[in-house]
């Protein structure tokens, strides 16, 4: 099947044409699978892309023009928009950045945890602390929870300007207090 066009692979796989479908399935598996995974960044979800992308092949083939392409680019361009809207519907889990906050700067730790967490670790948490806190809120929801300036704002109920600042004051009071330590070590 080295021979057969990718277009007629693409009609046998819509079709139902048990040869063709293997064949094209075999030919662009890694493809497909590489764009899921370059996108999602994780195994599981980009196999159940690629899934995805196959049976949408398999149900919108028909619909492909080769004035506008090749199939494999087609096919990549399905996989990648599918493996967009993955991510877009993940959800973050709702995590209230007071626990967050005061997980971060708890000192309970056993000398045990505190040996594996490392200095940095505590000299981060002591300063996460001295920052006032919504300056602490904000940075622990830009960086730990991963959301944006306007979700921070959108969290918190404040304006967008008010949350870039609190983000920006908040990492610049951090390296601030925790650079010299690296510049002494000649880390900079």
């Amino acid at each position: 099947m080295d021979h057969v066009s990718d277009e007629v692979l693409l009609d046998g796989f819509t079709c139902g044409d048990p040869d063709l479908t293997v064949a094209f399935v075999r030919r662009f598996q890694a493809k497909v699978y590489g764009v899921a995974f370059a996108v999602v960044g994780e195994p599981a979800a980009a196999e159940d892309v690629a899934q995805q992308a196959f049976e949408r092949a398999w149900r919108h083939g028909r619909a492909f023009d080769r004035r506008r392409g090749t199939v494999a680019t087609w096919l990549a361009t399905v996989t990648r928009n599918l493996a967009i809207d993955t991510i877009r519907s993940r959800r973050p889990y709702p995590v209230d950045p007071g626990t967050l906050l005061t997980r971060l700067s708890s000192v309970d730790e056993t000398p045990e945890q505190r040996a594996v967490l490392g200095e940095s670790v505590l000299a981060l948490r002591a300063e996460l602390a001295r920052l006032p806190v919504e300056q602490a809120r904000a940075v622990v929801l830009a960086s730990v929870v991963g959301l944006s300036a306007s979700q921070v704002a959108a969290t918190e109920g404040i304006p967008l300007g008010t949350a870039k600042t609190r983000i920006r004051s908040a990492m610049t009071r951090l390296r601030d207090a925790l650079v010299p330590e690296a510049e002494d070590e000649g880390l900079r």
